[in-house]
């Protein structure tokens, strides 16, 4: 298999401390986007939601690259969504942001806008093209100054994404897609996914009995390492 394609990444300020603080992620997220400009941003909730003198330390850590990996996770960037929405500035465990932001999507196919993810030009032989979230964070900080709430922005984001899985399936042309990994614990995601690479005449194929996240990869393991063993017992015999 080869990558071909993957969200803008971006960093996250203190690493592993974004998994439990979505306000990290979506600083992070900004910060890609405006640079310095995202800590004068205190209107906005996870801008807000960090004092002062944190706002200076976590620019400097983002500024420099030091202890911010960058990352091209769809869980990290539904949980700078849902900070953004004032949905949750700190978790209570791994997932609960952007369980949140789902849970205020709605239903799977009721009539709404979406956000753009254009798939661009990555420069990158390793993975040449990117989702760019950019269009969509703008367009979320326009709704959410306007008045917009966290129903819109969140079934707006769902359905956006959903288009530009479609998307970078006609660039790559396979008529069969597999939708796995942990995001796809996400039902709204996963169903709005499946019914656009339909009508798009795509064949997806998605979990129903193993799950998608870490479990799934641990069962993968253990078959792999079954069928090895099995492997190697047939040929000793």
């Amino acid at each position: 298999w080869r990558r071909v394609a993957s969200l803008r990444p971006f960093r996250l300020p203190g690493g592993a401390a974004a998994a439990r603080e979505p306000r990290r992620s979506a600083l992070g997220l900004l910060h890609a986007a405006f640079g310095e400009e995202a800590f004068a941003m205190t209107d906005l909730p996870p801008v807000a939601a960090f004092s002062p003198g944190d706002r200076k330390v976590l620019k400097a850590v983002l500024d420099r690259g030091v202890n911010a990996p960058l990352t091209s996770s769809i869980g990290r960037l539904f949980d700078a969504f849902a900070s953004l929405c004032t949905l949750r500035q700190q978790a209570s465990y791994e997932g609960q942001a952007a369980a949140e932001l789902e849970a205020h999507a709605g239903p799977t196919g009721r009539p709404a806008g979406r956000y753009a993810f254009p798939i661009r030009d990555s420069g990158h032989d390793a993975c040449p093209w990117v989702m760019d979230w950019l269009p969509t964070l703008t367009a979320a900080i326009d709704d959410l100054r306007g008045g917009a709430g966290p129903d819109t922005v969140s079934a707006a984001l769902h359905d956006g994404l959903a288009a530009a899985i479609v998307d970078v399936a006609r660039l790559i042309g396979e008529p069969r897609v597999v939708l796995t990994g942990g995001c796809f614990q996400n039902v709204r995601l996963t169903e709005t996914t499946v019914l656009a690479l339909r009508s798009a005449g795509f064949t997806p194929i998605w979990h129903e009995r193993i799950p998608p996240n870490d479990g799934g990869l641990a069962f993968g393991q253990a078959v792999w390492a079954g069928w090895t063993q099995v492997i190697g017992e047939s040929s000793c015999a």
